[in-house]
């Protein structure tokens, strides 16, 4: 397999809105993981739903300034639009436009042949809940044999059957190559501890695990090795959380191309890093992956940039 790595899910505008004021910013779980994996160094490819308005020039413009193609499902109902207003503590809170909780990702020629071609496909943020549309992503990935990896990202603005949701993601989990799981998830689709759902996903047969836990740090799990890191101490204040979740799973996945960890040395690498990206995404305003050299302290990047 010798194309791009290709991400699934999501692109939509990020209406922000706090005391400061609105602001917008091209976002989306996917686009931010496959923005992030190009800024990484790595040739990535974007299948997403966009409209044919204004929103949606503005996506497109984004990612060919970033490198990444994008194979897009036509939206009749325009570009997804995510409204989120912010808490003193930087949380966001969402409210999502009818494009957003009808999004519908369609795999014709050029997507199926992306597919085929991808060293890895990572899915974020799609409606995992729509039967035929779970069903049709599975019978893909199942024909090409690629391996994959799955960040659910379930919000409850999109979410119309929680019980068929958990059956789609549950379905793929079992068989991708990483799939990664916040406590937001947990509490959301299964009303559980992480580390309940963390040991679920590696029943179900997930190689591994990457689980994140807020302020508490994160933790990889695979092949009977547990490793757990905190969160960087990097220099300069927390600005926004938006986005460090995707920016660590789009640093994990980045380290899965070079390496099959086969060690907890050999994860505690990865997750280091993957700690690292995040914490420097933190360090500014919106989800744009940043690198941690950027900070100042060249000593943290490990694994390539």
């Amino acid at each position: 397999m010798t194309g791009p790595v290709v991400v699934i899910g999501d692109a939509l505008i990020d209406e922000l809105r706090d005391d400061s004021g609105v602001r917008e910013f091209v976002g989306g779980a996917a686009l931010n993981v496959a923005v992030g994996l190009s800024r990484l160094g790595v040739s990535t490819a974007l299948i997403a739903m966009v409209g044919d308005d204004e929103a949606g020039d503005h996506i497109r413009s984004f990612l060919a300034d970033f490198g990444v193609r994008l194979i897009p499902t036509a939206s009749p109902l325009g570009t997804a639009r995510a409204v989120s207003t912010r808490s003193g503590g930087g949380e966001p809170e969402y409210v999502f436009n009818e494009a957003s909780q009808r999004r519908r990702i369609r795999y014709g020629d050029a997507e199926r042949a992306a597919i085929a071609e991808a060293p890895l496909v990572a899915i974020s943020c799609i409606a995992l809940d729509d039967l035929a549309q779970t069903r049709e992503l599975g019978e893909v990935l199942s024909a090409t044999g690629v391996r994959f990896a799955i960040d659910p990202n379930p919000r409850s603005g999109m979410l119309s059957d929680r019980a068929e949701f958990v059956r789609g993601f549950e379905g793929l989990a079992a068989s991708a190559t990483l799939v990664k799981v916040g406590e937001d998830d947990a509490t959301l689709l299964y009303g559980e501890p992480l580390d309940a759902l963390r040991a679920r996903l590696v029943d179900l047969g997930a190689g591994a695990v990457l689980a994140t836990y807020g302020s508490a740090g994160a933790a990889i799990e695979a092949g009977g090795a547990v490793v757990n890191r905190p969160i960087s101490a990097l220099p300069g204040r927390i600005v926004d959380t938006m986005g460090a979740g995707d920016a660590a799973f789009a640093a994990t996945l980045a380290a899965l191309l070079d390496r099959s960890p086969g060690n907890q040395d050999e994860w505690g690498d990865v997750l280091q890093y993957a700690m690292d990206v995040a914490a420097a995404t933190c360090r500014f305003e919106g989800a744009l992956l940043r690198l941690p050299r950027v900070l100042g302290d060249d000593d943290i990047d490990r694994i390539g940039t």
